[in-house]
């Protein structure tokens, strides 16, 4: 059995509305690049090609020979359609309405569930009033389906339809998100489940839990006002703020204001990964004090799939009363472990198995870095009252075993090769100046870092800050240091280094970037790029 748990939408006639709401809201001209208004009232020309865009001079294109080559080699299962709509919403955080953006009227939207070699036929409805995309996060995609606009396609604009079309051979827990601004800060994102017929666990259950730092809407904040004022020092830094409401920009700069001071003069718990405050903290689209709850019975073995889907939080995740058995990371199989709680970064995934014991007891995601703040569910396997919201279990008091302190299964090790080619990634920037970058360059869509289908790629990220990163790169899987995990995303602590290892076998221009979205919109984001064999 499958419980897939979501938070249903308030006023369905929102979504329905479509057109009418995006007639309402009246015509923008748009930045193709981040939905923010351009700043000079029209958006940039659309690059020639026949998905928006033309690859540089000696780069694979997205839609290419190499890529399709790559795609006619990953299978030929049956055809899955699915719809994505995404459009304004409204949702209850505890008795606080508030206005966001959500895929079907859902938080999260609706898993997206299929095999391995099934072809995913998805169409994306935009009802927003402003473009958009959808990025298959962790999924070796075909590269002009992946969802990072003015690289691999133009954005979807508000009122288009869209549809991607890719062959789902990544095993494991993934999930969707846009990668237009800081979008992903809203409702939009949803679980991806790719299931492997090979799969060797056993278990009763399943529980699919997405942890989320919510702002959209409280007090009329948004995430492209603070990201505006994080940026509003930088040259057109206050791009975009005239459209913004003086109550929401004021909930902006006060979030900011916080998250810097508490990011200055942290506690013993703490760690230096906050850039912004945010006042909810979500288990499947709920706070706390309306707990969803997973029921099984005492003995049940259960599955659950634990997606980090939070803009700027990094948690840590215990079941009061249980160990837990780590099974996979960022969809790959590990050597199971056992561990009283996690630390999962954004973007990070951490599949578990839990033997239920007899009783009511708490899923708890403590925030790091945000004043100890908690998500929280309920498994309820007998009678009993529910312990107190506040409440939080023993196991948290470790720290939490992070994803490099694992092993790859070895179905899954890399083989001993030797790098045919490493790229040296300097994170830099400050919190006071926000000047976020690879390098000490900050983000355009022009940049390239070369490789060549067939190498063995090292990535060598030295992070120079004082807050933390966790590095995503799209299209790939790398492999820590000495056998450990077959990751996507891995994070890079302050002052310190970290080396990667990646296999190019999937032709592209692919993403690389910070998963804390306000330092990746703001410069610490780059481009992999194969170079053309033609």
């Amino acid at each position: 059995m499958r419980t897939h748990s979501r938070r249903a939408l308030l006023g369905a006639g929102i979504a329905a509305a479509g057109s009418g709401l995006l007639t309402a809201t009246g015509a923008t001209a748009l930045d193709a690049k981040n939905g923010r208004p351009h700043p000079y009232g029209t958006p940039p020309p659309p690059d020639p090609g026949s998905n928006g865009h033309k690859a540089p001079s000696g780069y694979v294109a997205p839609d290419g020979p190499e890529v399709m080559e790559r795609e006619s080699h990953r299978g030929s299962g049956p055809v899955r359609r699915f719809k994505l709509t995404a459009a304004e919403s409204k949702f209850d955080m505890g008795g606080q309405i508030v206005d966001t953006w959500a895929y079907g009227g859902l938080l999260p939207g609706k898993e997206i569930r299929a095999h391995v070699g099934d072809k995913l036929a998805v169409t994306l409805h935009n009802r927003l009033p402003h473009s958009t995309t959808c990025h298959w996060h962790g999924v070796q995609i075909r590269n002009d389906m992946d969802g990072s606009p003015d690289i691999t396609q133009r954005a979807v604009k508000a009122g288009a339809t869209y549809d991607y079309l890719f062959t789902a051979n990544t095993p494991g827990t993934h999930w969707i998100h846009p990668h237009v601004g800081v979008q992903l800060d809203r409702g939009l994102y949803a679980p991806l489940i790719i299931e492997d017929p090979r799969e060797p666990l056993s278990y009763d259950h399943e529980w699919v839990v997405m942890i989320d730092d919510w702002l959209d809407g409280v007090d009329g904040m948004t995430p492209d006002a603070v990201l505006a004022e994080l940026n509003k020092n930088k040259p057109g830094g206050a791009m975009g703020t005239m459209e913004m409401q003086m109550r929401g920009r004021r909930s902006a700069a006060a979030a900011v204001s916080r998250a810097r001071r508490h990011a200055m003069h942290p506690t013993a718990d703490d760690d230096p990964s906050d850039s912004v405050e945010h006042p909810f903290h979500l288990m499947n689209g709920r706070v706390a004090r309306d707990r969803e709850t997973f029921r099984a019975k005492p003995g049940d073995r259960i599955r659950i799939r634990l997606i980090n889907a939070a803009a700027d939080t990094a948690y840590r995740v215990a079941l009061g009363g249980h160990n837990m058995t780590v099974t996979h990371i960022d969809g790959y199989p590990v050597q199971h472990k056992k561990t009283d709680s996690l630390l999962i970064a954004m973007g990070e995934r951490f599949d578990v198995l839990v033997t239920a014991k007899d009783g009511v007891f708490p899923l708890t995601a403590l925030s790091a870095g945000k004043n100890n703040k908690t998500a929280q569910a309920l498994l309820r396997t007998g009678d009993g009252d529910a312990p107190d919201e506040k409440l939080r279990p023993t196991e948290l008091r470790s720290g939490g075993l992070s994803a490099d302190k694992f092993k790859a299964d070895d179905s899954v090790r890399l083989s001993d090769t030797a790098p045919d080619r490493t790229i040296k990634m300097d994170l830099t920037g400050t919190m006071d100046d926000w000047n976020w970058a690879i390098n000490g360059k900050p983000y355009t869509d022009s940049q390239r870092y070369p490789v060549r289908e067939g190498e063995r790629v090292r990535l060598t990220f030295h992070n120079t800050t004082e807050m933390w990163h966790p590095m995503h790169l799209h299209g790939h899987t790398f492999a820590l240091a000495d056998g450990g995990p077959r990751k996507d995303t891995t994070i890079v602590l302050p002052d310190k280094k970290v080396s990667v290892d990646f296999d190019a076998d999937n032709p592209g221009l692919w993403m690389l970037h910070c998963h804390n979205v306000y330092h990746s919109e703001s410069g610490m984001m780059t481009v992999l790029g194969y170079k053309s064999r033609r």
